[in-house]
């Protein structure tokens, strides 16, 4: 097998090559580095690459499997993990100049199950500082440019994690998301990724904003992320949201089908402006859950656009991470976040409070809605990638729109803390991706990993491969 087509392997299917003596993880981890070393200076997806480590953890691997000993569920599998989630020994910065040179001393929560799973960290994946946007650039590393054009951006804030799966550099990464950063990335690179229950993975140190973060696997196929969230989930002390186990089996979630189940179907969640070429392909997605069996209908939850409440926790949050380092570090901070910053620093806890009791407001209405409902369908994101150097556009389907309201379907559910997912759905005639969101009732991750599969079933996306990443 070619190198290339080796690293386009699911992770499920390497894994079961690594047990079956088939493939050693000393050849896959170096067919993934030498890939690694021809595209990444194009696409800047890692940020901080491990290969010695990586080397040696494969040698150490492959050892294990010539010895007959116990193996982990992901023994010999490359994972990468997003340089906003602390690693021991490897440098996490946060994409700031704050933390250039911080080396951690111990591994967040989730590092600590992929290793003990027998993943292997192949780096530390680029992000906009203290992931503060949608797409991926900082004063440390430079852009993050999108595999199917890299004159436009992989979104963000996971933009490097989405643009290594998508390259090939790597079958699993993982990423976080404070308000559309796992699934903005997944939607602008047709990979896919999902945002778990608030609380299914936990996540240490607690993040700038920690009432809305949730970490969560990126992948090119379904399977790769049910197996890699069994790995991950669970309740750990360090992290008091945490959810307690709940014994699901996620790769075996994916196998039902979905007969039965009702879907709504909203193009616009009743006030976003949307492309009319994403609209057309998220809709005709959506229309194919009713050859997967489900009663689909067009239906708005009935809540007006959250952008204010969750702008005031999202950012105010991140303003006061930062304000003890003003004025010191203000000229290296990204010129967009000093701005933020310096526009919130002045909320009031009176604003705060309004916004807790806005985001219980909007529970209230999506819980009646989903009591009718099992599944609620979107468009990912409201247009497709746009160009490098700018934080988003300016208007979309010709009307002006603000800084998030291009991304008018992530940051709901983050308030919400539903499960939520970007599956590919098609590309536009210029050949970039487009997402469509798969949206499930509270803690029912089960549920949005069996639709996702069923729909990946009819409608396949891993085959596909970006024009920077040949066959």
């Amino acid at each position: 097998m070619r190198d290339d087509d080796l690293c386009y392997l699911p992770a499920t299917d390497l894994a079961a090559a690594i047990r079956a003596k088939a493939l050693s993880p000393v050849e896959a981890v170096e067919a993934f580095l030498s890939r690694i070393e021809r595209l990444n200076p194009l696409l800047n997806a890692y940020c901080t690459l491990t290969a010695e480590a990586a080397r040696e953890a494969a040698r150490q691997a492959e050892a294990a499997v010539l010895a007959g000993r116990p193996l982990g569920v992901l023994h010999g599998v490359p994972v990468s993990i997003k340089d906003l989630i602390i690693t021991r020994g490897v440098r996490t910065t946060w994409g700031s100049k704050i933390y250039e040179h911080h080396v951690p001393e111990e591994d967040a929560p989730v590092v600590e199950r992929l290793r003990a799973a027998g993943a292997i960290l192949l780096g530390k994946t680029n992000t906009p500082e203290l992931g503060w946007r949608g797409s991926t650039d900082n004063l440390i590393f430079g852009p993050t440019r999108n595999p199917w054009d890299p004159g436009r951006t992989a979104g963000g804030s996971s933009g490097g994690a989405a643009a290594a799966v998508a390259a090939g550099l790597g079958p699993l990464a993982v990423g976080t998301d404070g308000g559309g950063s796992i699934r903005i990335p997944a939607s602008f690179c047709g990979v896919y990724g999902l945002k778990p229950s608030f609380g299914r993975v936990p996540l240490y140190p607690a993040s700038a904003a920690e009432a809305l973060s949730h970490a969560g696997p990126m992948t090119r196929t379904v399977a790769d992320a049910a197996l890699m969230l069994e790995v991950m989930a669970g309740p750990d002390e360090r992290d008091r949201n945490s959810l307690p186990a709940d014994g699901a089996r996620y790769a075996r979630a994916i196998e039902g089908d979905l007969r039965e189940l009702r879907v709504a179907w909203s193009p616009t969640l009743g006030y976003a402006a949307v492309d009319p070429e994403v609209r057309a392909l998220a809709e005709a997605a959506a229309r194919r859950f009713v050859d997967l069996g489900c009663e689909v209908e067009e239906a708005d939850p009935g809540f007006a656009d959250p952008q204010t409440a969750w702008a005031t926790l999202f950012y105010g949050s991140i303003a006061a991470r930062l304000d003890g380092y003003l004025p010191e570090w203000q000229d290296r901070i990204d010129p967009g976040l000093l701005r933020t910053v310096e526009k919130l620093r002045g909320l009031t806890a009176f604003q705060f409070a309004q916004a807790f009791f806005q985001r219980a407001a909007l529970w209230d209405v999506t819980r009646r809605f989903f009591a009718r409902y099992d599944l609620l369908l979107t468009p990912a994101i409201a247009v497709p990638p746009f160009e490098l150097g700018i934080v988003g556009p300016s208007e979309v389907a010709g009307k002006p729109v603000g800084p998030m309201e291009w991304t008018p379907f992530t940051y709901p559910f983050n308030l919400t803390g539903q499960p939520a997912a970007s599956v590919p759905c098609g590309w536009t005639r210029d050949g970039l991706p487009v997402g469509l969101q798969i949206v499930g009732r509270r803690h029912a991750d089960a549920t949005v990993f069996r639709a996702s599969a069923a729909f990946e079933a009819a409608c396949p996306w891993a085959d596909r491969r970006p024009p920077t990443a040949p066959r």
